[in-house]
């Protein structure tokens, strides 16, 4: 019996709904008027037709109900398939979009029961009672189709996005016309300077041609939160692959996306640009108040995937809607995120077979690029300009085993920006966090470090600065390292290797007890007030005794463990390019002998944490490279990720989970484990995974 309900149900919902339409579109005049009276003050309710046809038509209400199906697209309301849901007063369910077209006419009758809605949607403009954190925890806590449903009842205008592209992407959304400025009480803060030499004494009558040297910047440390306006601002391009391949992909990313959108202040811009076989602007370059956080999410809610793979197009879109902006923010990025291989641009597999990254210099390895315009990838730099960066960074974000890991990292590396492996999509929020909670707390640009000899014969040999640009000049008496800008507690090392003259004292000359070697200055713009800081001058000295001490035999730790981290760094390099050569075998025995002398080094044995993540990274390494099919699918990618954060001294995500943070208790995995990671990103992978995993996370409560 319940079979044959069943039936006689489903055969009778087409006929009902089409009388109902055609019920609904002969009273579409009157259901105006009615709701215009109610706007007047003037109550409005339903005819007792209306009550009568509502009771009738019960069966088929509840057959709604509970098919989830919307009453006006007859479209399916199963959650996860992109389309937001939005459920009435009397407990009928509906497409968001669907619904919306209704509601902006003031039309307060219920499309299945015809009961009248006491509390409708209103085109007011927004009105936050929360704060924006409750916002956020309530938002995240929520599942996404009923944030959306939250968004349309408290925040409703009609989104402003646009139906069609100009020409020219040059309808950004004006700055304030005045920015909100640090507190009187704010001053620039300068940035630390450290130096360490090798060792403290050099013999007097030695003559040493490579003597390194460490030296190390920090920025001042962040101390309000992302969201408030002592901090430098930022416009961000979201470029997403929404190709076939990330079908069943979208809800997460849906959810990634909406947490950067809702960690952005009003002070902020983001626009999304979408690719597949084309691509797409989806949200102009909007500032992230209340309306703009809206708008992003509602252009966030649209997201299909179908179609082909076009990374260039979406990158080129990118760059334009930046490059055309009428204003700037301090900070620009772009985030990347593809799953795939780019499937209209070309064999990409068969431009990097010859010289798949080996070596650093990626101008050795990116044929791909240059089908990027002029502006991404240089055609006609002059000798010695491959390391130049760009002023506006790509971080790349390649997840699962499909992915083209050389285009991504070639990418992230000629922009200045990272490339993250995400092995498994469920950490995608985790990863976008991580990397937000660095663009959002910048705090000083065109950091320059300056190095200057101070002493008759004290040359500069050579400066180990990885991707940062560096030259030595002036008749190798001075140098200077182009480091670019600097997240809040950030910290870079440099080793510089100079010549040491012997010294040759005549008669009557005094003996020399110290001899300063060279002057490290550092200068950078504060983005908070604009102003150029130069940092305090530190001096290194050395002694020069005729005879050493059994101390000043003894090797610099922090010079050691920066040695160690370059050495490591090289060695994986260099099992890369012998794994691309089908030869893991040569590999293996790189990485062994590698680790070997990490664990005999000075540092290592003293127990520096640096030295002991190191070790976990040439392990995880060498388990990714045991047989060439576990190295196609997710070794590469491992690899190139690590070399990128190594060329950056910037944080990555890599492999398939992240830092578990939990209060004071750090929970890690050997791929998880990263010694680049600032407060900053660290706090906003803490937060991204409280929303994630729940109240259950959460640290006790601190004793009152």
């Amino acid at each position: 019996m319940a079979s044959t309900w069943k039936k006689l149900k489903k055969s009778l919902i087409p006929k009902i709904s089409n009388h109902l339409d055609n019920q609904h579109r002969r009273r579409s005049s009157s259901s105006s008027s009615s709701s215009s009276s109610s706007a007047n003050g003037i109550a409005s309710s339903p005819s007792p037709s209306s009550v009568s046809r509502s009771s009738s038509l019960l069966s088929y209400s509840f057959s709604f109900r509970s098919s989830k199906i919307c009453a006006i697209c007859l479209g399916s309301l199963k959650k996860g398939e992109g389309q937001a849901i939005f459920t009435a007063e009397c407990s009928h369910p509906f497409h968001f979009n669907c619904i919306a077209t209704n509601v902006q006419h003031g039309n307060r009758i219920c499309p299945i029961c015809r009961s009248e809605w006491k509390d409708i949607p209103s085109t007011a403009d927004s009105q936050c009672k929360n704060s924006m954190g409750q916002a956020r925890v309530s938002l995240y806590n929520a599942p996404l189709e009923d944030t959306f449903a939250s968004g349309f009842r408290h925040n409703l205008h009609q989104p402003t996005l646009p139906q069609l592209e100009p020409d020219r992407f040059s309808d950004d959304e004006p700055l304030p016309a005045i920015l909100a400025g640090p507190s009187s009480s704010t001053r620039p803060q300068a940035i630390t300077i450290k130096a360490f030499p090798e060792f403290p004494a050099v013999l007097a009558s030695d003559a040493v041609s490579k003597f390194a040297i460490l030296v190390g910047i920090s920025a001042p440390p962040f101390h309000v939160d992302v969201q408030q306006f002592d901090r430098a601002p930022i416009d961000l391009v979201a470029v997403l692959d929404v190709s076939g391949s990330m079908a069943g992909k979208l809800a997460l990313l849906k959810h990634a996306v909406c947490f950067i959108i809702q960690n952005l202040g009003p002070s902020d811009r983001l626009s999304i640009v979408t690719f597949s076989s084309s691509a797409r602007r989806i949200l102009p370059l909007r500032r992230m108040g209340s309306s703009g956080h809206y708008d992003a999410i509602c252009a966030i809610n649209t997201l299909s995937s179908s179609g082909g793979t076009n990374i260039v197009e979406g990158l080129r879109k990118g760059f334009k809607i930046l490059n055309e902006r009428r204003d700037n923010n301090p900070i620009a990025s772009i985030i990347l995120l593809s799953d795939g291989h780019d499937t209209l641009n070309g064999d990409t597999h068969r431009l990097y077979s010859s010289v798949q990254n080996h070596t650093l210099n990626s101008r050795q390895n990116l044929q791909y690029l240059y089908l990027f315009p002029a502006s991404i990838f240089p055609r006609n730099n002059a000798p010695g300009d491959e390391s130049r960066q760009l002023t506006i960074p790509v971080h790349t974000f390649g997840f699962g085993s499909e992915h083209d890991s050389n285009a991504m990292h070639a990418i992230a590396d000629i922009s200045g920006g990272t490339y993250s492996f995400i092995e498994s999509i469920d950490i995608l929020q985790d990863a976008f966090a991580r990397c937000i909670g660095g663009l959002l707390s910048v705090v000083a640009q065109d950091v320059q470090l300056t190095i200057q000899s101070i002493s008759p014969g004290v040359q500069i040999g050579s400066i180990h600065s990885g991707r940062y640009k560096s030259e030595i000049f002036y008749q190798e008496q001075k140098a200077v390292i182009d480091v670019g800008s600097l997240y809040a507690d950030e910290k870079k090392e440099f080793l510089v290797y100079v010549a040491i003259p012997a010294l040759s004292l005549a008669e009557g000359e005094k003996k020399l007890d110290k001899m300063s070697l060279m002057d490290v200055l550092c200068s950078n713009k504060d983005l908070t007030t604009m102003e150029v800081v130069q940092s305090r001058c530190e001096r290194v000295e050395i002694r020069r005794p005729e005879f050493l001490s059994p101390t000043d035999r003894m090797v610099c730790l922090e010079v050691d463990r920066q040695r160690n981290r370059l050495f490591v760094a090289e060695a994986i390099a260099n099992a890369q390019r012998m794994a691309e050569l089908g030869d893991l075998q040569s590999a293996q025995v790189v990485l062994s002998e590698q680790r070997i002398a990490l664990l005999s080094s000075v540092s290592a044995q003293a127990g520096n944490g640096l030295c002991n993540w190191l070790e976990a990274e040439l392990r995880e390494t060498s388990q990714r490279m045991a047989n060439m099919q576990l190295y196609e699918q997710t070794g590469r990618a491992y690899v190139l990720s690590g070399l990128s954060s190594h060329s950056w001294q910037r944080a990555t995500t890599r492999g398939h989970s992240t830092t578990i943070i939990l209060g004071e208790a750090v929970t890690t995995s050997t791929s998880a484990t990263n010694s680049y990671e600032t407060p900053s990103m660290v706090n906003m992978v803490s937060k991204s995974q409280i929303l994630n995993y729940g109240q259950s996370m959460q640290p006790d409560s601190a004793p009152p």
